[in-house]
């Protein structure tokens, strides 16, 4: 696929989750690997700085579960690391909150997305990723109790069944 058919598919579906669609954008290798060269050749510790921002963004909308497991592991580093401004530190802690998102990790991406929402109340994007992960915590709770009440009932079957025959 052209890099220009990928970058119109990657635009399209961050449009997609701007407006109200749960399509979180995706990235592949071929931008992952830009990403790297771009760091490997940044001239300036600004520009390797804003590479490395770029490459973690990538990392963690990779449709890679090491990838973004990567990505999740340098945006931590760089939250223990040097001081950064309050804007800077809310896209990490949004980029963290989208990384543990793809991972299934829905309360870390939520305890991720109300530090950012401290930082930038009004921020659209955290706001809409919130509420996916609310809804899918909210479903996931709704197939857990399922689950759970399903175990109780076949357990109570059994029992009435061994009570049956003694």
């Amino acid at each position: 696929m052209a890099m220009d058919a990928k970058i119109g598919r990657f635009f399209d579906a961050v449009g997609s989750f701007f407006s109200g669609g749960e399509n979180i954008p995706w990235c592949d290798r071929d931008v992952i690997a830009g990403c790297e060269r771009e760091v490997a050749e940044a001239a300036t510790e600004e520009h390797e700085k804003q590479s490395i921002m770029r490459l973690s963004w990538a990392l963690v909308h990779s449709t890679n579960q090491d990838d973004v497991l990567r990505g999740i592991g340098m945006l931590q580093a760089s939250l223990l690391g040097a001081t950064t401004s309050p804007l800077q530190a809310r896209e990490k802690l949004y980029l963290l909150a989208v990384g543990h998102y793809r991972n299934g990790d829905y309360p870390r991406s939520r305890q991720f997305l109300d530090q950012c929402l401290e930082i930038q109340p009004d921020c659209r994007q955290a706001l809409a990723l919130k509420k996916i992960v609310e809804d899918k915590i909210a479903k996931d709770g709704v197939i857990g109790i399922g689950i759970a009440t399903t175990a109780i009932g076949v357990l109570i079957g059994i029992a009435a069944a061994v009570a049956r025959k003694n």
